[in-house]
């Protein structure tokens, strides 16, 4: 889905969605004015899956309307709940959790590049949250004895300009940030990884499934499914106030063995408890 696409259920006797795109990419400032004209249809529920700035937009908009999110960054933090277990308020939602697993993602990365002297996270500097993120991967990395380097890129000429970045100095391992963005432009960061010889760690299963070196987080099917369970609830007369935010338990690791295994013979040494690990669900 597009960073910046919602979606809302009318009020008709048989429900209907009414889909809210943007235009262009530029447009996180169209959001308010979605948001505006979904409330004068009087919407039943606002759903925002997969995009933090609609679903901020949609709070902004109104406190009267439910609200379903997904969300990769902590809901608190972001104002959109009081507390995961009582929302409070108008809007309740998924949780992906997934800026929350940096440190796990740093140290794998760590382990299957080890020869690695240079440590890149990929963020995007359009992200509600990107700063909150960047200080969060620079704190565990620190903690972990990595030197991070932050790139930043918004746009697909920014994805290409920071592998060339990348590229141009050997020993580099890439850490792709959790971003409904990326996860839209993942056929062209796998490639662009691959092309350049990159170790890489992704945020979902979704990268991996298609060719990146390795995934480690929650499935995004599962957590779309929660996201329209919430849809279906709140349609049904609950209150997103007293519905708790859920947030995803299980953890997906997909990785490419015999890729992973070709980095470890060329660093002279087999993370075995990473290769051991191929396709299994994981806890944190």
């Amino acid at each position: 889905m597009h960073r910046g696409a919602a979606l809302a259920i009318s009020v008709a006797d048989e429900p209907q969605p009414i889909p809210a795109k943007l235009k262009s990419r530029s447009a996180a400032v169209q959001l308010p004015d979605l948001a505006a004209d979904l409330i004068r249809r009087r919407v039943a529920v606002i759903a925002t899956p997969g995009s933090t700035p609609a679903a901020l937009a949609a709070k902004a908009a109104t406190t009267t309307i439910p609200i379903v999110f997904l969300v990769a960054g902590d809901p608190i933090a972001l104002g959109l709940v009081a507390s995961l277990n009582l929302p409070g308020s108008n809007a309740t939602g998924v949780n992906f959790q997934l800026v929350e697993l940096v440190t796990k993602r740093l140290g794998m990365l760590r382990e299957i590049a080890p020869g690695s002297n240079r440590f890149v996270a990929l963020v995007n500097p359009n992200s509600a949250y990107t700063e909150v993120e960047v200080k969060d991967l620079q704190a565990n990395a620190s903690a972990l004895g990595l030197p991070i380097e932050i790139l930043r890129a918004g746009t697909g000429r920014e994805i290409d300009a920071a592998f060339a970045n990348l590229a141009q100095k050997s020993g580099g391992a890439l850490l792709v940030a959790p971003d409904a963005f990326f996860i839209s432009r993942r056929a062209q960061i796998v490639t662009l990884a691959a092309r350049h010889a990159i170790p890489a760690i992704y945020p979902t299963r979704d990268f991996a499934e298609i060719g990146g070196l390795m995934s480690y987080g929650p499935s995004l099917a599962d957590a779309y499914h929660q996201t329209g369970t919430y849809v279906g609830r709140v349609l049904k007369g609950e209150k997103p106030a007293v519905l708790p935010v859920v947030q995803p338990s299980h953890r997906r690791l997909r990785d490419r063995k015999a890729e992973l295994e070709q980095l470890a013979m060329n660093a002279r040494r087999t993370p075995k408890h990473i290769l051991n690990a191929h396709s299994t669900d994981q806890s944190p």
